[in-house]
């Protein structure tokens, strides 16, 4: 082979080659960014609109459907949400993975702005974003408390200092706050007052926006100078507030402390926030994209440090939850599995070649492809994350494969006698076929992984070109560096272990150990070639036998992990106040002191989605320093100690949960009735938790009816009273203080919590006529004399999607796997009759699986199709690579084995694993049929050429299966962050690596025989100068060794 004279006669220069590739990649690796998963564009969008104080049913009419119906005129739209909740619209965009995200989201701008003009005067401008992915999460969440300050304290000191640092921290997106209680300079009015004075409240916001005023009144010059001249109206003090003219009457002017009382105090709050039950406030910080998560948290968490020495001594500033932290643990961890299961290969290495040298040649090998990988990484403008450290772990036992083989050979080749030179070029070149072969095999394996379609596709594309690379520069290493140390670094004779003689003697111990299982190898293998047949049906049934298992280990998407932080959802009756859910809340506090496991309680009282809605965040104890309950099982105690609770609704998750049915139609009541018969039949669903219909509970609602010719003859229409009710109720922001502290403030005119709790405090207002009275004052009209107060309901949200309407069932899972639980569920949903009209539409974790799980069967289909044709290729033959891929199904047959005793699933990540297995169990065969076509090349027959072929393969078949084996090891223990994501994957490959070596050191060559048999003979059916090709047993392209290679062999 030619690369590998080049490297044998100029050892520098090879050794230069490789030098340089090492620098290059220290370099790479010290520019990659850093990151949990690859940053994937996800093609979403995101509309949202404030319509303060709309109900659900405004929000949707006004807000929402023409919203939908404007942005479905974009290209490139796969599916339209929306969502109309009190006061809020949100409309979600999926669009195709094709679709130019860029181009895209300035069409839906586009759109928006042309039916912005439509929305009612009181609906907010809309905020148009992309969905985020990964940086939506929070990267570090942190608290803020205080045992003196008062809440409101401590707001302004985390809005005007603590916010404003983290902001200007390198790669920080957003920093989102919870607990605030801004301050707000509060006109509370006097309905009474405002009455008997004739006062109307648009006269009250008038005169406040008029008096608390700057004005630019132009610029005066003279000569060579000039000056501005402005109209300063602003008030410097809240209490000149009390002073504003609102009105003049006959009496005399009316202040607005006569009809109004003016208070420097909070905003309302709709929601609080705690830690272990002390009032708080809580930051979530963003990282922008392509920012290094693990950078950014150094940096927030070094501002952290430095606020702690500058905010008053009564402040505490505590980092409950770190995102980077996590992922710097969870990478450290795959780095340190990399090294682990390098060293464990290495160790295997040394027992079979007796040779440290031997050892550093080959182990020289994964220094060089993982460094120069890293070059690969940084011109694609990859990242170190979890899935490219996986896929180099994963690698471990791979790269050294082609060393061993190479290194292997080469020693056989010197015990023929050779010289170390021709040794090492005669020994490189007979294995180069079938080093290619497998190499080339892999990468025709993982080239389809990292093109698979949907999302998922997008993240493991990362993962196959990892692999790819890294094993190609394994290659080239194996046919460059290795033979030429071979060639210059010459082991001693004798007296190897001269200083150890221990070590010696163990090497002795093993060596005839392995001399026996060649032996025992020999009778096995014969006996298969006399009972073909038997020996191919009992592989056969173990193969069938095996998939049996199938339904006993169950599938889901993801692994479950501990990650140490436990998110929960509650609810309490619709309609319930903020104090009661609060109550709750601490009664829930309480429960969780039992946990010693929980470090921190965070709770959020309160959800803009509704003041009956919290979550709370349990802060674990490290499982790495303390013993503790895994979370799965806190999860499941939790679960159970919170059930007695009454009035109270518990979800665990952080809102996205693994079961998930949308149904869609336009009749409301038919959709309704569909839901509850599905969920009747999901509470049977052994595994089902948490179950939730979006439409449970209604909101509390009071409808105003207006007689409308009644109103009319005093002076009003509908739009006098609604613009006139709203700041009485809702409340009108109508002009912002500028404080002492040069901050804005907002001027909120309300009536007073105590005037506005019950339907009666409303009817007793007045409100002012158009008509004036005897002295010129408006007539000031009894609200209860022209409208009627009707109870009614209206729902907590209103969905759409596909431009119907919509609604929703959500359940987590618990005590089995996520997919079994699908399918029953999906066999609940085939046994119902829908009405006319209404569809079935699955989300979540059964989308996903199926998405995913569509995908990496395509990726296997394309894979083995890859494999016979660089089989075939490489070996000259339509029928040897069949013997070869014989190989394949028997992995799987330790696939199962090994997931179900490790109490594995069948995820993602074991279906990867198993995908990688299709291009690792093809080495032994490739190995044992490249030498058998040596064999009969050289003039064996069929059956000695086999026989010769097992004994000669058996031992580097068993370093690279024992390399592997070992090299996977740390994975498949699964110790460490997110030990438990990668461990499936390690299990899954070391079991089929145990199962299809052992049967492939006999299934194979019986497979081969027959193979070979009806290859010569259809050769000699269609009588083609290859017939007799075919009759000297020449199915290899490539023949070197020799007479006396041959008698080596034989013996």
């Amino acid at each position: 082979m030619w690369i590998t004279k080049i490297s044998i006669r100029n050892p520098v220069f090879a050794t230069m080659v490789m030098v340089a590739l090492m620098v290059l990649g220290i370099f790479s690796y010290r520019d990659l960014g850093v990151e949990s998963m690859p940053n994937v564009q996800i093609p979403f969008a995101a509309i949202e609109v404030n319509y303060p104080g709309a109900s659900p049913e405004a929000v949707e009419n006004d807000i929402t459907r023409p919203v939908e119906d404007i942005v479905n005129t974009v290209s490139g739209i796969k599916t339209i949400r929306a969502n109309s909740w009190e006061g809020r619209s949100g409309v979600y965009i999926e669009f195709q993975l094709s679709t130019n995200m860029d181009k895209a989201m300035q069409d839906v701008r586009d759109k928006v702005a042309l039916v912005r003009p439509r929305f009612p005067k009181e609906a907010k401008d809309p905020f148009i974003a992309r969905a985020e992915g990964d940086n939506a999460q929070p990267i570090v969440n942190l608290s803020m408390t205080s045992d003196t300050r008062s809440i409101r304290d401590l707001s302004t000191l985390a809005d005007q200092v603590v916010v404003k640092r983290f902001q200007g921290v390198p790669g920080v997106g957003q920093v989102n706050t919870f607990g605030l209680s801004k301050r707000q300079i509060l006109i509370s009015l006097k309905p009474n007052e405002m009455t008997a004075q004739g006062i109307g409240v648009d006269e009250v916001m008038r005169a406040i926006q008029a008096t608390n005023t700057n004005l630019p009144a132009g610029r005066i010059s003279r000569g060579v100078s000039e000056q501005l001249v402005r109209v300063e109206g602003k008030l410097k003090d809240a209490r000149e507030f009390n002073k504003i003219i609102v009105a003049r009457r006959a009496s005399g002017p009316v202040y607005l402390e006569q009809v109004a009382e003016v208070v420097d105090g909070e905003i309302e709050e709709e929601s609080l926030s705690r830690v272990n039950g002390k009032r708080s406030i809580s930051f979530d910080i963003t990282k922008v994209q392509d920012a290094n998560v693990v950078e950014v948290g150094s940096g927030v968490k070094k501002v952290v440090e430095e606020l702690r020495q500058t905010l008053p001594a009564d402040v505490k500033l505590s980092i409950l939850d770190s995102e980077s932290d996590r992922v710097q643990s969870q990478l450290n961890n795959v780095k340190r599995t990399i090294v682990e299961g390098a060293v464990l290969t290495m160790i295997i290495v040394f027992f079979f070649l007796h040779s440290w040298r031997s050892t550093v040649i080959t182990g020289l090998t994964l220094p060089i492809a993982v460094l120069a990988t890293f070059i690969a990484l940084k011109a694609f403008g990859f990242t170190l994350n979890f899935l490219t450290l996986m896929a180099l772990s994963l690698c471990i036992g791979l790269l050294i494969d082609d060393a061993i083989v190479v290194r292997e050979n080469i020693v056989r080749h010197l015990g023929f006698g050779k010289g170390h030179r021709k040794a090492a070029e005669d020994g490189t070149n007979e294995i180069g076929l079938a080093v290619m072969a497998t190499t080339f095999a892999i990468v025709a394996v993982f080239v389809p992984v990292a093109f698979m379609k949907g999302i998922i596709g997008r993240f493991f594309l990362q993962f196959g070109i990892t692999v790819a690379v890294a094993v190609m520069v394994s290659l080239f290493v194996s046919f460059t560096l290795d033979p030429m140390l071979s060639s210059v670094w010459r082991d001693p004779a004798k007296d190897r272990f001269k200083y150890a003689p221990w070590l010696g003697r163990f090497m002795e111990f093993t060596e005839r150990g392995v001399d026996r299982l060649h032996v025992w190898y020999g009778k096995v293998l014969e006996w298969a070639l006399r009972w073909r047949k038997t020996t191919l049906v009992a592989a056969l049934l173990i193969f069938v036998g095996s998939l049996m298992l199938v339904p006993k280990i169950g599938g889901e998407m993801m692994p479950e992990t501990d990650r140490g932080w436990i998110s929960l959802t509650f609810k309490v009756p619709v309609g319930s106040s903020l104090e009661y859910n609060d109550a709750k809340i601490r009664q829930i506090e309480a429960a969780l002191k039992d946990f010693p496991e929980i470090e921190a309680v965070l709770s959020n009282v309160g959800k803009p989605e509704g003041r009956h809605m919290s979550d709370m965040h349990l802060k674990l104890l490290d499982k790495n320093v303390h013993q503790r309950r895994t979370q799965k099982q806190l999860e499941e105690a939790i679960r159970k100690r919170l059930a007695p609770i009454a009035g109270v609704t518990t979800s665990l998750g952080d809102g996205d949960k693994p079961i998930f049915i949308a149904i869609l139609g336009t009749d409301e009541g038919k959709l309704d009735k569909a839901a509850h018969e599905l969920m009747a039949k999901m509470r049977k669903i052994k595994g089902i938790a948490d179950l939730e219909y979006s439409q449970e509970g209604a909101n509390p609602s009071t409808t105003i009816k207006i007689n409308r010719e009644l109103a009319s003859d005093l002076g009003l229409n509908v739009q006098q009273i609604g613009v006139a009710l709203r700041p009485f109720v809702a409340g009108e922001t109508v002009s912002y203080w500028l404080a002492g502290d040069g901050q804005n403030y907002e001027v909120n005119v309300q009536l007073p919590k105590s005037g506005r709790q019950r339907v009666a405090d409303l009817a007793d207002l007045s409100l002012a006529s158009s008509k004036l009275d005897a002295d010129g004052r408006p007539i000031m009209v009894p609200l209860r004399q022209v409208v009627d107060f009707v109870p009614a309901f209206s729902p907590q949200v209103l969905k759409r999607q596909a431009l119907q309407r919509r609604v929703a069932i959500y359940a987590n899972v618990e005590g089995r796997p996520a997919g079994d639980v699908d399918k029953d569920v999906k066999t609940a949903m085939d046994s119902m009759q829908l009405p006319a009209g209404v569809r079935f539409d699955v989300g979540g974790n059964a989308q996903q699986m199926a998405e995913t799980m569509g995908g990496a069967v395509t990726a296997l289909s394309i894979a083995v199709i890859f494999i016979y044709l660089v089989l075939a290729s490489q070996f000259g033959s339509f029928l040897q690579p069949i013997a070869i891929m014989v190989s394949l199904p028997l992995s799987l047959i330790g696939v199962l084995l090994a997931l179900l005793v490790t109490g594995s699933t069948l995820n993602i990540f074991s279906v990867i694993g198993i995908i990688m297995l299709m291009g690792l169990v093809t080495k032994n065969a490739i190995l044992l049929v490249d030498f058998a076509n040596h064999g009969q090349q050289d003039g064996q027959g069929q059956r000695a050429a086999i026989l010769a072929a097992g004994q000669v393969r058996l031992r580097p078949i068993l370093m690279t299966t024992l390399a592997m084996i070992f090299g996977m090891l740390p994975m498949a223990i699964g110790f460490g962050d997110g030990g438990e994501t990668q461990a499936p994957m390690g299990r899954a490959v070391i079991g089929g690596v145990i199962t299809s070596t052992l049967l492939t050191l006999v299934v194979v060559p019986v497979a081969y025989s027959y193979l070979d048999t009806l290859g010569k003979r259809c050769a000699r059916w269609f009588g083609s100068a290859e017939a007799e090709h075919a009759e000297q047993g020449s199915h290899a392209p490539l023949a070197i060794a020799g007479k006396q290679d041959k008698a080596a062999e034989v013996a």
